[in-house]
């Protein structure tokens, strides 16, 4: 008796379970993305937020440390330095920067900070250290530190502060210091700032683009104008004379 095989039967999908299995894989990764994604940018948030108050005590000791090619004209004191970054941290083009970058050991500018070291690789305390810093905008060394990043970088806007009427420290007018006595009125430098001691509110926000051209364009100065009401992270700080 010849027997003859039956042909097999290939199991195969139609275009409609195909279809099915689609929507339904897209169905599982919006939910995934809904449940997940907040919680990414939660993480992201609390990590940037820890950077910037690493950097706060940064913040203090730079502005009252004179560099050259830093300080304003005829600055003989960090207090007068501080001044005037603070009062003009509120203009895009003297806004202020901060961050970390990978410095080069013993070998520093003119400013005597860390060369960047800009190599591939290396290793921490033997090839390089890592460096803290705040500079001005329109510090041209700024672009040099930032090909050397490590970590995020933050603008900074800086807000006197000063007492109501209860004795209560609160935000002043962005761009204005005044003085502490009854007048309250307005001191156009250090000089004529008659405490000693110049409190602050620093608002920090993440930098979104590093690239020079972003730095140097009207891109940042959207960014700083618009973007820059709802800051990430405040600390109250203060410098003395």
């Amino acid at each position: 008796m010849n027997s003859h095989p039956h042909p097999t039967k290939k199991s195969a999908f139609t275009l409609m379970e195909t279809v099915i299995a689609i929507g339904v894989i897209a169905v599982l990764v919006t939910g995934f993305i809904a449940v997940f994604a907040p919680a990414v940018d939660g993480i992201r948030r609390s990590i940037s937020i820890e950077e910037a108050n690493r950097l706060a005590s940064t913040l203090e000791r730079e502005l009252v440390t004179l560099r050259q090619g830093q300080q304003p004209t005829g600055a003989a004191t960090g207090f007068e330095k501080a001044f005037e970054w603070i009062r003009d941290s509120d203009q895009a083009g003297q806004a202020l920067l901060i961050y970390q970058y990978r410095g080069v050991i013993g070998s520093n500018r003119e400013d005597e900070t860390p060369r960047p070291y800009t190599q591939t690789g290396g290793v921490a305390g033997r090839d390089f250290i890592t460096v803290p810093m705040v500079r001005r905008k329109s510090d041209a060394r700024i672009n040099e530190d930032l090909a050397a990043l490590e970590g995020r970088a933050f603008v900074v806007r800086c807000v006197q502060l000063v007492k109501d009427s209860n004795g209560n420290l609160v935000r002043g007018t962005a761009g204005s210091i005044l003085n502490s006595g009854a007048n309250g009125s307005a001191a156009a430098a250090a000089r004529n700032y008659d405490d000693a001691v110049l409190a602050f509110s620093a608002e920090f926000f993440n930098l979104p683009n590093r690239d020079p051209q972003f730095l140097s364009g009207a891109g940042f100065d959207r960014f700083f104008n618009e973007r820059t009401n709802r800051p990430m992270f405040t600390r109250n700080l203060a410098v003395r004379r």
